[in-house]
């Protein structure tokens, strides 16, 4: 705690402490069914993780990528499109692209990576989202991504009727869509991505990696704003 909130006095009446007495028997119980889901950071600062405590999987060209896979940074992104964080953590995304992937810099590659205990509708619109892709192609898969995270409400409350409005919106032929969600085709590819995301260290969401040139890999575990990821990406430029 800085200088300046030691100096601060908040008075707490009754109602207050009996709402924020309610806040931490939630998060407890939270904690108690062994959820960790990945809070925005209360620090500026990322914390290097040791590359040998990183085990990714390798990106190729046949991934959900925005940007150029030739760029000389790769932030692997693991997602559950109904986590808040990672609602606000794709708008931070998108301006990293706007600043770093119109130069050529940064890759944005985006894997699934849905909490069933916390949202089990994610799984579903995971299968939505890869769906997009193979129908649609790498861009409309995008746009689909865009817009599902423009119009969720989070935390499991999306109308799975959306997904269909969603498909429509991009452009996608609704029998196509329609069926390819109904089979289930690519429910393997999404618990490789939750099983992907294990291995890397993901506890939570968003759970990202930065990947350097020469292999480097940094953790990016929770929501972390604009600022502290540009300042680890400008790092990474200047090969620090």
């Amino acid at each position: 705690m800085d200088e300046h909130n030691n100096q601060t006095k908040i008075e707490i009446t009754v109602p207050m402490a009996i709402i924020i007495a309610g806040i931490f028997i939630a998060g407890a119980i939270v904690v108690a069914k062994g959820q960790n889901v990945a809070p925005v950071s209360p620090t500026n600062q990322i914390e290097p993780v040791s590359q040998s405590d990183i085990n990714l999987k390798a990106v190729d060209s046949g991934e959900h990528i925005r940007g150029s896979i030739s760029a000389p940074i790769k932030i692997v992104e693991f997602s559950d499109p109904e986590c808040p964080f990672c609602k606000r953590f794709h708008s931070t995304m998108k301006q990293v692209m706007d600043n770093y992937g119109t130069k050529g810099e940064v890759a944005w590659v985006y894997r699934d990576f849905p909490l069933d205990s916390l949202h089990p509708k994610a799984r579903k619109e995971s299968e939505a989202l890869e769906c997009a892709a193979n129908i649609g192609g790498n861009e409309i898969f995008w746009k689909y991504l865009d817009r599902l995270m423009e119009i969720t409400p989070s935390n499991n409350q999306l109308d799975p009727v959306k997904l269909n409005e969603i498909a429509d919106y991009v452009k996608l032929d609704q029998k196509q869509f329609t069926d390819c969600l109904k089979s289930s085709k690519f429910a393997s590819k999404v618990q490789a991505g939750i099983d992907d995301a294990t291995a890397a260290g993901g506890r939570g969401t968003p759970y990202s990696v930065v990947i350097s040139a020469s292999g480097k890999k940094i953790a990016i575990d929770g929501a972390y704003p604009y600022e502290s990821v540009a300042q680890t990406i400008d790092q990474v430029l200047a090969g620090k």
